[in-house]
């Protein structure tokens, strides 16, 4: 009896142990034409094992690219497509830079910030009073997107008034949408908060007991 710790690596085990024995086998055949023909066979049989590379653009490219890769380099065949070395796999990528943009309030985004900081460039007032309405808004529905909670209408002003550099200014905070406005356009409602009360009451009988 062989036990699978007496056989060599599985090298993509998804292929399973016959296609890399097929593929050893093939190793073996001194005739290239031969050799050929047993290739072209091995990567019909990955196909039909691996159905869901069909959906995958070019996808015999990458079953020839598998087999070379089972067959550790070493197959000499005639490839439709260029064989690959084993260094060019091996390559690490290449790292990619963080963005090192300041963003001063992580809940509103790098993109409101850079809208509010162009607010210097409209000259018309009409439009800055709808920019700033909107963008005020807006800010107040990111806000409790992230705190779940809720916020004063001052604060957004005071946050508008910072990230546009004093180009945009809220003369009465008071008339952005109500709270509870926004909450139940972003479902969370008197639902939420009926959850959360009947929550805290159980979690409270709970620990009395």
């Amino acid at each position: 009896m062989e036990y699978n710790t007496t056989r060599g690596p599985l090298i993509l085990p998804e292929y399973g142990r016959n296609v890399q024995n097929m593929i050893a086998h093939a190793l073996q055949i001194e005739d290239r034409k031969e050799r050929n023909r047993a290739a072209q066979a091995i990567i019909e049989v990955m196909g039909q094992l691996n159905p869901h590379l069909r959906d995958v653009d070019d996808f015999r490219h990458k079953l020839w690219t598998h087999l070379f890769v089972m067959s550790d380099f070493q197959l000499e065949v005639d490839s439709p497509y260029e064989i690959p070395k084993a260094e060019s796999l091996q390559e690490k990528p290449q790292r990619v830079e963080y963005p090192s943009s300041n963003i001063r309030y992580g809940h509103y985004g790098k993109y409101i910030q850079e809208i509010l900081e162009s607010a210097k460039s409209i000259d018309s007032p009409e439009e800055k009073e709808y920019l700033k309405i909107t963008m005020a808004n807006f800010m107040k529905k990111q806000f409790l997107a992230h705190n779940n909670d809720t916020v004063e209408n001052h604060v957004i002003a005071n946050q508008l008034k910072e990230l546009s550099k004093g180009e945009l200014v809220l003369d009465n905070p008071d008339e952005l949408t109500h709270t509870n406005t926004l909450l139940k356009s972003m479902g969370i409602g008197n639902t939420n908060k009926k959850f959360n009360k009947n929550f805290k009451q159980k979690q409270k009988k709970k620990f009395k007991k």
